[in-house]
């Protein structure tokens, strides 16, 4: 159990969800995964500020947060857009033209991998494998699998989210 009390990062009502999570895991260094989630369910991702708030919070090196804020791809650094548009680039998808689907959305959004639109309407990702092979090359449009895409069905796809 920490000594001291931290003070969250802001007045901001939902620091209590997070220091709920951490409470009830008696502010421990194993409770870090699940105070980085909590924090990123609260919010929607984990800034600067919420990684040293739960550095100090956990008696955890800022480095190590960071580091696994950053190793698992669940965890993100930025705001995410209203929509997400998830890639596969497994074997399967790679070789029946995951790149070409890649470069369609970096040719008409200016975005790569991990990026947002400048308009905050579309976030993509990639997926080492959606499970979804026979339908290859394979994205995932906001929850919803989508097959045998090809650059024009991307954006047909993309078109719809915004609607």
């Amino acid at each position: 159990m920490r000594s001291e009390k931290i003070s969250p990062p802001s007045e901001d009502k939902r620091w209590k969800i997070v220091d709920t999570t951490m409470r009830r895991k008696g502010y421990v260094p194993s409770a870090l995964i699940e105070a980085l989630h909590s924090t990123q369910e609260a919010f929607g991702y984990l800034d600067e500020s919420a990684l040293r708030y739960i550095s100090a919070s956990l008696r955890v090196p800022p480095s190590k947060v960071y580091g696994v804020a950053t190793f698992y791809h669940f965890f993100t650094l930025r705001p995410q857009g209203k929509h997400t548009c998830v890639v596969c680039t497994g074997t399967a998808c790679y070789i029946k033209g995951a790149s070409a689907l890649l470069q369609t959305l970096d040719k008409n959004f200016d975005i790569k991998p991990g990026e947002t639109t400048s308009d905050g309407e579309i976030s993509v990702l990639t997926a080492r494998c959606l499970g979804s092979c026979s339908l290859a090359p394979a994205a995932v449009f906001d929850g919803h699998v989508a097959g045998n895409l090809e650059p024009q069905t991307l954006m047909e796809q993309i078109a719809r989210l915004k609607e």
